[in-house]
């Protein structure tokens, strides 16, 4: 049996945001619980030259919106990135989520050699389908969910594996 390329994406884009989601309540409600103003969190970061909480979720939802995107050959969705709250965050999320499953399998599915090409940081990269799947977005989606899930770890919020993996 082999992988279609919409069964290595968009499921796991999906399952890997509302896994972030669960973890977002779970940090707004360690704030209430605690009375710790939320955007200590909203606003909290690894290292100083890490990016805070909020933009960790705006880049994490970037990505797989661009990713679901261009797979399908469909415009990318454009995100003011303004949120503040535990609620916004969580809007966009539920946004981003919706997005994705709005793409068919047939958009995606066939897309292993369509060329990708992204400017990132003034730099020209160019992918083909898969390269791009595998060797851009993932990557970057678990890094930045990751990189979520160790902000609000490190700030006490009960959280581990489990939270993280989401169930099967």
């Amino acid at each position: 049996m082999t992988l279609s390329m919409y069964q290595a994406s968009s499921p796991v884009f999906v399952r890997m945001l509302q896994n972030l989601s669960g973890i977002l309540k779970k940090g707004a409600a360690h704030a209430e619980a605690r009375k710790i103003e939320p955007s200590v969190f909203i606003n909290a970061r690894l290292a100083p030259d890490m990016f805070p909480l909020s933009r960790q979720i705006q880049i994490a939802t970037d990505i797989v919106k661009g990713g679901a995107a261009r797979l399908a050959g469909v415009d990318v969705p454009s995100y003011e990135d303004k949120e503040a709250t535990f609620d916004e965050l969580q809007a966009r999320i539920a946004k981003t989520i919706a997005f994705v499953q709005s793409i068919k399998p047939a958009q995606i599915d066939g897309s292993e050699e369509h060329a990708i090409a992204l400017k990132i940081g003034g730099r020209d990269l160019n992918f083909s389908g898969q390269n791009y799947l595998l060797q851009f977005v993932l990557p970057n989606v678990y890094f930045h969910i990751t990189t979520a899930y160790a902000i609000l770890r490190h700030n006490g919020v009960d959280i581990g594996k489990a939270d993280f993996l989401g169930n099967p």
